[in-house]
């Protein structure tokens, strides 16, 4: 974490009666929560990530589905498989993995939508990765 200094006095009222505006500058931060300024509440989240490479591969792929589908125009088979896209990449974010019973939900969801994501690449390797994490 880095700051950058503050700008104007340290203390008390400027010549104008306006109190000094302090500025903060944050680099990039990893496994930390902080706050600046006052009355401030700090919630840091956690999350496991992807417990492995075909888990963080299925994620990637279910996050590009995601914005694919995003094209289309919304219908009940599309509104279910993105539900479903939803619920495998908070399970994997959230747990580090999606369980076969969420997987096999995502299968069904894919497969009825198949005429329209067996035409993008995203719905291919969403695909592909269900193959390798169902074995089949």
């Amino acid at each position: 974490m880095t700051s950058g200094p503050t700008s104007g006095p340290t203390s008390g009222p400027t010549p104008d009666g306006r109190q000094p505006q302090r500025t903060v500058h944050i680099g990039s931060v990893t496994g930390s929560a902080f706050a600046v300024g006052d009355h401030n509440t700090v919630t840091q989240h956690q999350h496991a990530g992807p417990a492995d490479e075909s888990q963080a591969e299925l994620l990637r792929a279910v996050q590009e589905l995601r914005a694919d589908l995003a094209r289309f125009v919304a219908s009940d088979t599309t509104e279910v498989l993105d539900a479903e896209l939803v619920s495998v990449a908070d399970e994997i974010e959230t747990a580090g993995g999606a369980a076969p019973g969420r997987l096999a939900r995502l299968q069904e969801a894919l497969t009825a939508a198949g005429a329209l994501t067996g035409t993008l690449a995203s719905g291919v390797a969403v695909a592909e990765a269900l193959r390798a994490l169902l074995g089949g």
